[in-house]
C-alpha cells in the first residue's frame, strides 16, 4: 500500500500534528510539564505531553503534544486530578477532529478520547495471542511492544520471557 503524504509534514514542527496521526492512536503519556513554545512563534507557555513511546511509527520519533485546553480538561477527567503532575502514565487515544472552530475557520485538530484505551488481557491459553506477544518479544528483544498492546499479570511476562529465552540463545549463537 503506498503511504500519501499529509501537506503538514513540509511545515516541519517539533510537536505532534494532524499531519502525524493517520489513526487513532494509543500513547502512554509519561510526563506533562508547563513549557514555553518550542517554535518560538510566541512567548506562550503549553502544557506539553511527552510519550513512552519512542516512534509513532517505524522509524518516524514520536513528538510531544500541546495539551490545549479541550485536552487539558479531557487529562483532568480521565485522571480524575487538575494537576499536571499527576498525569503521569497515563494510557490516551490521540485522534484527528476535522472540525474545530479556529476563529473563523474549520481546521483539523488533535483531541485526545476521553474514555480510556482498553487493551486486551492475554493468558499462555490464548494460542493465537501469545504467539504473537512471543514473536513480538522475540523480534525486538524486550517486553515494552508487547506491553504497548496487551496486558498481561507479571506471572505471564516471566512465563513469556522464559518461553523466549532458548530462542534467542539460539539466535544469538548463530550470529
Amino acid at each position: 500500500m503506498n503511504e500519501k503524504t499529509h501537506f503538514r509534514k513540509a511545515f516541519d514542527s517539533p510537536y505532534l500534528s494532524s499531519a502525524d496521526i493517520v489513526e487513532p492512536t494509543v500513547l502512554t503519556i509519561k510526563c506533562v510539564r508547563l513549557e514555553s513554545d518550542k517554535t518560538k512563534k510566541t512567548k506562550d507557555k503549553f502544557n506539553t505531553a511527552y510519550f513512552v513511546e519512542r516512534e509513532i511509527r517505524p522509524g518516524e520519533p514520536l513528538k510531544p503534544m500541546i495539551l490545549n485546553a479541550t485536552n487539558s480538561k479531557t487529562m483532568k477527567t480521565l485522571t480524575g486530578s487538575a494537576f499536571i503532575d499527576d498525569w503521569q502514565n497515563v494510557r490516551v487515544t490521540v485522534y484527528v477532529n476535522s472540525n474545530i472552530r479556529f476563529g473563523n475557520d474549520t481546521v483539523e485538530g488533535l483531541r485526545i478520547n476521553p474514555k480510556p484505551p482498553t487493551r486486551n488481557v492475554i493468558t499462555p491459553q490464548m494460542a493465537k495471542a501469545w504467539g504473537h506477544a512471543k514473536a513480538a518479544y522475540l523480534r525486538d528483544g524486550n517486553l515494552d511492544s508487547v506491553l504497548a498492546k496487551v496486558d498481561m499479570s507479571e506471572e505471564h511476562q516471566a512465563q513469556l520471557i522464559a518461553e523466549c529465552q532458548p530462542a534467542q540463545e539460539n539466535a544469538d549463537a548463530v550470529s
